[in-house]
């Protein structure tokens, strides 16, 4: 996957988890890799760059995406940050739902915005955004699963737009992956743990490496024959 022009990816949320194993991946293949949030990455590589920001702000978002722009050739984008606040339908917020929806969706509008037009240029370019199994529904879910649903809407919509400049996107669209924030819920030997890996075809919960193997692929530059997909990474057959 190196570019001869040395490309940059831009990997948001990558301080743990999906996101962490999706920049290693990319590290890995030998690209230079831009980490975008709250935290600093506990990985360490001489090619791994941080930038602070809080996705939710987005005239923050906006200022921190125009100064990449400027400053490296992004030509890959990883639109992996978001987030949850669990709630039935009678209990859910509409302060948790733009909460929710500006991290995943507005993040993602913003920085989509601000590489595109260089993507453009070069003619090249590809983006991968990290919905969840749950855009298909899940209880206790409305605000999560509006949210990464409407993230496979604009991912089509973008698909749309820029196919004719040289640019895919996809997205990825992960069941249930053993992560910290996971295990918090689903402890090891718990009823509902047991329950989710019951429901998995395989039998097993899937790995962040099993997303990030994913996403590099549809990352890859010989793949421009796919775009505007959504790709199930769940062990099931939807």
């Amino acid at each position: 996957m190196s570019d001869p022009d040395d490309a940059v990816a831009v990997v948001t949320g990558a301080s743990a988890g999906i996101g962490e194993a999706i920049a290693q991946q990319l590290l890995a293949k030998g690209l230079t890799v831009v980490a975008l949030q709250r935290s600093r990455p506990a990985l360490v590589h001489p090619k791994l760059m941080f930038h602070a920001v809080d996705l939710a702000d987005m005239e923050a978002t906006r200022q921190v995406a125009a100064q990449v722009a400027a400053d490296y050739p992004v030509r890959y984008l990883v639109n992996n940050a978001g987030a949850n606040c669990p709630a039935l339908l009678e209990d859910a917020t509409i302060a948790e739902m733009e909460y929710v929806t500006r991290i995943t969706l507005g993040a993602a509008m913003l920085l989509t915005q601000a590489f595109v037009p260089s993507m453009r240029v070069a003619k090249f370019g590809r983006i991968v955004n990290i919905s969840s199994r749950a855009a298909l529904g899940k209880m206790g879910r409305v605000v999560y699963a509006t949210a990464k649903a409407g993230l496979i809407g604009m991912t089509r919509t973008v698909a749309i737009e820029t196919g004719g400049d040289g640019i895919t996107v996809n997205a990825v669209v992960p069941g249930p992956v053993e992560t910290a924030h996971f295990n918090r819920g689903h402890p090891q030997g718990s009823v509902q743990r047991q329950t989710v890996i019951d429901m998995v075809l395989v039998r097993r919960l899937g790995t962040p490496d099993d997303i990030a193997r994913a996403v590099v692929f549809l990352l890859d530059a010989s793949n421009g024959f796919i775009t505007g997909q959504a790709l199930f990474v769940c062990g099931c057959t939807s």
